[in-house]
């Protein structure tokens, strides 16, 4: 699977929607804490569980700047490109 940025978003998005919890209208735009109404912890588990997956890791500076689910996508994008090199 090519990691871009859309491919990742959406990767995000079918996962969320795995959860019952999640409402069914999300998109990349999407506050993970506001909209899908995710704690700190819940973030933490879900960030890491696609960290798994994509076996990136990201770091907590850069956790700190993610508010939707296209700026996580865009986080991990950037990690995989690095890794890739």
């Amino acid at each position: 699977m090519a990691d871009t940025v859309a491919s990742i978003a959406s990767m995000i998005i079918d996962k969320l929607l795995a959860n019952p919890k999640v409402p069914r209208d999300i998109t990349g735009e999407s506050k993970i804490v506001e909209d899908l109404a995710f704690d700190s912890l819940a973030v933490m588990n879900f960030v890491m569980e696609i960290e798994d997956e994509l076996d990136v890791s990201v770091p907590l500076d850069k956790l700190a700047d993610i508010r939707t689910i296209n700026d996580l996508a865009v986080c991990l994008a950037s990690l995989k490109a690095g890794s890739a090199s």
